[in-house]
């Protein structure tokens, strides 16, 4: 690794840390370069801006949650169970930084947020979500009609993106209200999986995952 290389990641891992520690309004680039020990101008040369760390930490959580995923993805065979293992490992893997994730979620909300996970510069570390979906999906005994196996990974981002929000604000022990919306949820996709087939009810059902897949910032 070079000298800027290991700058770079020393400039990451120190605003990282301070994310999980501060939150995203309390971390400012001069603290991270004090941390990182280097100059205010250096941290900004690697990184523009705080916000353009903000997405390396969703990189980051991304890449955990598919390392987290993937081994028990290979012991399930069923969809509804595949799509179970993908949404409670992310729940699991964005865990370190729930106490903060109020804040996170304040700065994320306007359409115009350069964090907003639907932006266009979010993009990459939501298309490694999306994917993730995909593999459960199409890694799945049960197969779907193509109309609705092809949109359903993007939907699948929005539906998580909701699922988080319940979870930010769920105070219970051990965020039992989320697991519950969970489990409802996934029953009620299994409840509803035969009937994908029928062309009415998977014209209906294709619309409205494809409304779900395109909404952006």
């Amino acid at each position: 690794m070079s000298k800027a290389e290991r700058t770079r990641a020393r400039i990451r891992d120190a605003a990282l840390a301070s994310f999980v520690d501060r939150g995203y309004v309390d971390t400012t680039m001069r603290l991270i370069a004090a941390e990182a020990e280097v100059s205010v101008g250096n941290a900004y040369y690697y990184f523009p801006s705080k916000e353009h760390l903000v997405q390396e930490l969703y990189i980051r959580v991304q890449h955990e949650h598919a390392a987290l995923a993937r081994p028990l993805l290979a012991a399930e065979k069923q969809l509804v169970d595949r799509l179970r293992v993908v949404f409670e490992t992310g729940l699991r893997t964005v865990g370190p930084y729930r106490r903060v994730a109020p804040g996170f979620l304040g700065a994320m909300m306007p359409p115009d947020s350069p964090i907003n996970p639907l932006s266009e510069a979010s993009a990459d570390a939501r298309a490694l979500t999306v994917a993730l979906f995909r593999e459960a999906v199409d890694g799945s005994e049960h197969r779907l009609p193509p109309s609705i196996a092809g949109i359903l990974p993007d939907a699948l981002f929005g539906v998580f993106l909701a699922l988080l929000l319940r979870w930010t604000y769920d105070s219970g022990e051990g965020q039992r209200q989320t697991a519950r919306l969970l489990d409802t949820g996934l029953r009620l996709f299994a409840v509803a999986q035969p009937f994908l087939r029928v062309p009415g009810i998977r014209g209906v059902a294709t619309d409205l995952l494809t409304q779900i897949a395109e909404v952006r910032a």
